[in-house]
């Protein structure tokens, strides 16, 4: 069964940087494209970045590029998100996903989310 599990969350003043962890199973690590995505109250869920199989190709939504960087380590089967000059409308839940083509709000699979809280 995937399981996918995220880690690295919490509070962080505006400014502050943060790194996030997606550790897989259940799957074979490679054969999946893999992402961020977040959702902050009230809103819905929404594409943050996105790495291909072989970490050769990355994507990011245009409110996060240049600050964040997507990475992945086939290796250790863990998606990192590196999160720099967070501000507060970063503020959300983090939730990794795999793909086998292309993440989108629509991949199969899900980790449970790691909150990620930014003060003014």
């Amino acid at each position: 069964q995937v399981q996918l599990v995220e880690s690295g969350g919490g509070p962080v003043q505006a400014g502050g940087s943060l790194r996030l962890s997606c550790t897989a199973s259940g799957l074979t690590f490679v054969n999946y494209a893999m992402g961020w995505l977040r959702q902050a109250p009230g809103k819905e869920r929404e594409f943050v970045a996105r790495v291909n199989r072989y970490g050769t190709s990355t994507d990011y939504a245009g409110s996060v590029r240049g600050r964040f960087t997507i990475s992945r380590d086939n290796a250790e089967n863990t998606l990192y998100l590196q999160m720099n000059r967070l501000k507060p409308e970063d503020a959300a839940v983090y939730y990794c996903a795999a793909d086998p083509i292309l993440v989108s709000t629509k991949s199969p699979y899900w980790g449970q989310g790691t909150q990620v809280t930014v003060s003014s």
